[in-house]
């Protein structure tokens, strides 16, 4: 049993690291480098701004920003990779590509200067509203509990999707938790469902008990099943001599 849990905690954490090794290799190299990937993120409504719907995650602008993105990343991600194994890819891009499409259409773009926006923020929204909505829509208590557990740790951040601090992609927010919950409604038949038991009234239970495949054989005083072999016993009356 432990042998399996260990396996199944190493399983889902592997994605979600692998994604967040990326992340970091990308900033080494910008700061190691002296690079400036900001032209990588999304641009509002140009076309050289599409690149951005999938490169921007992978972007930072400093250290206080990416080690904030980190972790909530790695722990969302775990927790979507463990309860959700079986749609956890698919739930994953599908948010990061629905959250970038959407930026890309109506984030803010300056009219004198343009406004990239970047950071893996849109994903760890998307994530926390997948994994807060997907256990409210399946009705599953295990998956509802994930869902109070997502609320406890991370509720807070849903003060990001609205416009109090212009530095701050509140679009990139609002747009990641928008595709969560979409994500979470579209996938909400597939994956870890709720079991629903059928409990049987009193007459089902004596149809189950007796039921009425068997007919009365008039002649012979027996019940036997419809269509079936009926079997008469033959038997020898003992004589009255017979003492």
């Amino acid at each position: 049993m432990k042998n399996y849990l260990a396996k199944q905690i190493i399983n889902s954490i592997f994605y979600p690291l692998l994604f967040l090794i990326g992340i970091w290799i990308v900033f080494i190299i910008e700061r190691v480098y002296d690079l400036n990937f900001v032209q990588f993120g999304i641009l509002p409504r140009t076309f050289k701004g599409l690149i951005g719907v999938v490169t921007s995650v992978f972007i930072h602008s400093d250290l206080d920003h990416i080690t904030s993105n980190s972790f909530p990343i790695l722990i969302l991600g775990m927790m979507l990779f463990y309860f959700y194994k079986k749609i956890a890819k698919a739930t994953f891009i599908w948010i990061w590509l629905i959250s970038g499409i959407w930026l890309w259409l109506g984030g803010r773009n300056g009219d004198q200067h343009p406004v990239y926006h970047i950071g893996a923020s849109t994903l760890i929204y998307g994530l926390a509203t997948f994994l807060f909505f997907s256990g409210v829509f399946r009705k599953h208590l295990r998956l509802m509990v994930v869902s109070a557990l997502v609320v406890f740790l991370y509720g807070s951040i849903m003060w990001g999707i609205f416009p109090l601090k212009t530095e701050i992609s509140w679009e990139g927010h609002l747009f990641g938790a928008l595709a969560g919950i979409l994500v979470a409604f579209n996938y909400r038949k597939e994956g870890p469902q709720r079991r629903v038991y059928h409990w049987d009234d009193e007459d089902d239970e004596e149809e189950t008990i007796f039921p009425e495949t068997f007919v009365e054989n008039d002649e012979a005083g027996l019940i036997s099943p419809p269509n079936e072999i009926k079997i008469n016993f033959i038997y020898k009356e003992k004589n009255k001599d017979e003492n």
